[in-house]
């Protein structure tokens, strides 16, 4: 199991955190904490990898700062 934290630009609300909880959901995560400005997911590296929970991100409106 990993864990990874990401920083979130363009969050300014909890709507905001419910959308990247969400997105995060349907791309099939479901052990992540979400606040505004940030999301720590815990994911399996083997079916699931960093890509597709930054895709999940972008999906809900938001960029990934680096």
């Amino acid at each position: 199991m990993k864990e990874q934290e990401f920083k979130i630009e363009g969050m300014t609300c909890h709507h905001c955190v419910m959308a990247v909880e969400t997105e995060l959901k349907d791309a099939g995560f479901d052990n992540f904490k979400v606040e505004i400005g940030s999301a720590k997911v815990n994911y399996d590296g083997k079916t699931e990898n960093e890509e597709k929970i930054k895709a999940a991100i972008v999906e809900a409106g938001y960029k990934i700062v680096d």
